[in-house]
């Protein structure tokens, strides 16, 4: 079936976007929709997630190959589609009836796999992976840490034990697959296997559903997991959890994917290994010279020395305050922003209007 969004419409771009248009779009689409910057807006939350999660399959060349051919070829499951029970594989049927259809494009890069990384669905037997967005603090980023993250899985119904059946009710072959667990959509050339959506791929029906769970087998739960972050990470950044999504048949368990977005920082920006921040200082700071306390990622206080004479965007480089890579670290660079006064007293500025004159200063 064919994707359920559309990750291009969602950012705005073609589908011949290269890379740097995307990332563009992203920047700005996050901006907008970051939950900081609108508080409490569940529909700005959901929209920064689908922004998020476009990104992550779009920037990421083989997700995006295996996306663009689900969103081409998906049609094949769609059209003039019927049901039939039939025989069994092999029995009086041809190869091109028997034809897999998310096995089929494997030379392609596999849209099979597609189904279970992206989409969260489910082949025969194997867990899909649950792919989150999560939003971390600059600091955490920065240095490493850990976050919370919730994730919504599904688990054998207790009341049923994932048979769907009442307790007491009466389960048969399903009348619909025979028992087989799944049903064949055929079309021309091709055969397209589904599981069955009458006993849900479990061949069997019962006379009563479970009042727990609707007759699903299975029921909604909220998993809470604790993410560690490495140091240095930046927005788009993808962490695979191993064995931590859902459970699928064969005792299978699917992962985790987390994409990261970076918080802003109030004070500190990143600029490649190093961070950057703004101080102002007043003219006669700069005019003089002085000492100041400069904040640090650690939330320690440097102290800087400003020489007489420094010129408003001087930047003063604080080694080894900055972000850790391959065993180095990068730097702190604090940029001066030279405060003019907005006001003077009339003496005052009779007096900046002499020191003007002397200095030879124009105004």
């Amino acid at each position: 079936m064919p994707p359920t969004k559309d990750y291009y419409r969602i950012l705005g771009v073609g589908e011949k976007a290269e890379l740097p248009e995307i990332k563009r779009a992203y920047r700005k689409l996050a901006k907008k929709y970051h939950p900081d910057a609108n508080p409490n807006d569940a529909a700005a939350a959901e929209r920064f997630k689908e922004v998020s999660e476009a990104h992550a399959v779009l920037t990421d060349p083989p997700k995006r190959k295996q996306y663009d051919l689900m969103r081409k070829y998906g049609a094949f499951a769609r059209t003039g589609a019927r049901r039939e029970p039939g025989p069994a594989p092999g029995a009086g049927r041809t190869a091109t009836e028997d034809f897999d259809f998310t096995k089929g494009f494997e030379g392609f890069g596999g849209l099979g796999d597609l189904f279970s990384s992206i989409f969260g669905r489910r082949r025969s037997d194997e867990a899909a992976a649950i792919e989150v967005a999560v939003s971390v603090p600059f600091k955490v980023a920065v240095l490493g840490g850990q976050v919370a993250i919730a994730i919504p899985v599904t688990e054998a119904c207790p009341t049923c034990g994932g048979s769907g059946a009442a307790p007491g009710a009466k389960v048969t072959t399903c009348p619909e697959c025979h028992g087989k667990g799944e049903v064949v959509f055929g079309q021309g050339a091709f055969a397209v296997r589904r599981p069955c959506p009458n006993c849900r791929a479990r061949g069997k029906v019962a006379s009563e559903p479970c009042p727990r769970c609707g007759g699903q087998g299975e029921v909604a739960i909220e998993r809470r997991l604790m993410v560690s972050i490495p140091p240095g990470v930046e927005s788009a950044h993808r962490l695979r959890l191993k064995g931590q999504g859902q459970r699928g048949g064969a005792g299978t368990v699917g992962d985790v994917i987390v994409t990261i977005t970076v918080e802003p920082d109030r004070f500190l920006r990143r600029e490649g290994d190093d961070l950057v921040c703004t101080v102002p200082i007043n003219l006669a700071q700069a005019a003089l010279g002085s000492r100041i306390r400069v904040r640090t990622i650690e939330d320690k206080r440097v102290v800087l020395r400003i020489p007489a004479g420094t010129q408003p965007g001087r930047k003063f480089r604080i080694r080894g305050h900055g972000i850790a890579k391959d065993g180095k670290r990068g730097d702190q660079l604090v940029e001066i922003q030279v405060q003019i006064p907005d006001a003077m007293s009339p003496k005052q500025m009779e007096m900046f209007k002499k020191f003007a004159d002397e200095a030879g200063l124009k105004y």
